[in-house]
């Protein structure tokens, strides 16, 4: 569904009613373009703090991009990039301070701001890692600063050994694919698995599972993934095998109609992967249902459905999965969260619950899964423009909508580009980690 105001905002004659009354003007983001997906470009303004650990190998790997590396002392529109993981102590702090007080300026329209530091456990001692924290709380406020002009402020993190793992975090934060995802804080670890790929085809050759695929979101992972060299196994309801069908074969993948919580259901999706291939990339557990309700009146059959859809059928079909080598040595595991299961929504308690839980089952298995090389990570959507959001009131929609840092709602791609992130082999240093793709909405900011 489009969204008028967002339109009539961008248009010419919008542009000066909107000015003249005072009233937001969300920009139109940019986003991928599929016929050139990945292709990083404009100028980008690389510095760090003093005993910065990284920036050297930042500018190394973005002078092999279409990327202009720009010189601080010309002013012009750039991206940032500051390395701020030499910042030990609160009086180093107003390095960072200096750095964006002089620059923040210079971001274009859809800018991209990253900052990068240490997670406080690989910091050398408490001290720095107390103040290395403090970078949490600094991005998502400059992002909320930054976002009526369409640009986006995230935080790379980095663990000890996962130096190796940065370039495919900062090549994809800079990218238009990650338009809707803003005030975000990405964790790189040591690798689990190899990491060589082609940047702009990095799951050529690659065989992976979505559930939910015949439409939504679930459809535009599919066609991301597509779009990126893979083969995809979709996943639907038998109620929407046309649909799921038609989609697969114009995406070159195959379809699979299966109700994931029937009886039998995981072994049935086990046994038709290991019949097309000994080595699956990953899964992306998209499918998920609401029964909303306020919980007095909610039946027990509107919470027990609800639950076997969105959680008892990912932990069944990871289960059947893990028990084989399927996903062994580079494989990948991506669940379906929501800003719901982080923040809690009023008539949302089955479904909070159940995308909490999602969340869970990334927080406690990411250990053994990199034991076994490989990872597994969530995203948790804000407000999406999907069917069942359109169905939503008409003011319920528009706040929607407008209360993010971006004040737009994001298309079901902005959420693939996420998940197409995760699941590519230069992603092996990225585990465990809960993304939001939400614009910086304010639910549960």
């Amino acid at each position: 569904m489009s969204d008028t105001y967002l339109e009539l905002a961008n248009s010419a004659l919008g542009k000066k009613l909107f000015s003249a009354m005072g009233l937001p003007e969300p920009v139109a983001l940019v986003r991928e373009d599929s016929q050139h997906a990945h292709n990083l470009s404009g100028q980008v303004l690389i510095e760090g703090s003093l005993g910065a650990l990284f920036t050297d190998s930042v500018g190394s790997f973005l002078q092999g991009t279409s990327m202009q590396i720009s010189d601080p002392l010309v002013a012009e529109k750039r991206h940032l990039i500051y390395d701020a993981s030499g910042i030990a102590t609160a009086e180093q702090s107003a390095e960072l301070y200096n750095f964006f007080h002089r620059e923040v300026r210079s971001l274009p329209a859809c800018g991209r701001v990253i900052v990068i530091g240490l997670k406080p456990s690989a910091a050398d001692k408490p001290e720095q890692g107390a103040v290395q924290r403090g970078l949490h709380g600094f991005i998502k406020s400059l992002a909320k600063e930054i976002g009526r002009n369409g640009s986006t402020a995230n935080l790379l993190m980095v663990e000890k050994g996962g130096d190796a793992a940065i370039e495919a975090p900062i090549r994809f934060l800079l990218s238009a694919g990650s338009a809707f995802m803003n005030a975000q804080i990405l964790t790189a670890s040591t690798p689990v698995a190899a990491m060589e790929a082609d940047w702009q085809r990095p799951l050529q050759g690659k065989m992976l599972v979505v559930t939910g695929a015949a439409r939504g979101i679930g459809l535009a992972i599919a066609e991301v993934l597509a779009r990126d060299g893979a083969t995809v196994i979709g996943v639907d309801v038998p109620q929407a095998e046309k649909e799921l069908t038609e989609a697969m074969e114009r995406l070159g993948g195959l379809a699979l109609p299966l109700d994931i919580t029937s009886d039998g259901a995981a072994t049935i999706l086990r046994d038709f992967c290991s019949a097309q291939t000994s080595s699956l990339h990953g899964i992306i557990h998209n499918a998920g249902v609401t029964r909303d309700k306020m919980l007095a009146r909610m039946t027990d059959h509107q919470w027990n459905m609800l639950m076997q859809v969105n959680l008892g059928s990912v932990q069944r079909i990871n289960a059947a999965l893990l028990d084989t080598e399927l996903l062994d040595s580079g494989g990948k595991i991506v669940g379906v969260a929501s800003i719901s299961g982080i923040a809690g929504n009023a008539g949302q308690t089955n479904y909070a619950f159940s995308k909490s839980a999602v969340i869970g089952m990334v927080e406690t298995s990411a250990e053994s899964c990199a034991a076994r090389g490989i990872t597994i990570n969530a995203v948790a959507p804000g407000f999406i423009e999907t069917q069942m959001t359109a169905a939503i009131p008409f003011f319920t929609r528009q706040m929607g909508r407008r209360l993010s840092s971006l004040g737009q709602g994001g298309l079901p791609i902005d959420v693939a580009e996420v998940i197409g992130f995760f699941v590519s082999p230069q992603a092996a240093g990225i585990n465990g980690n809960v993304v939001r793709v939400c614009g910086q909405s304010i639910l549960g900011a």
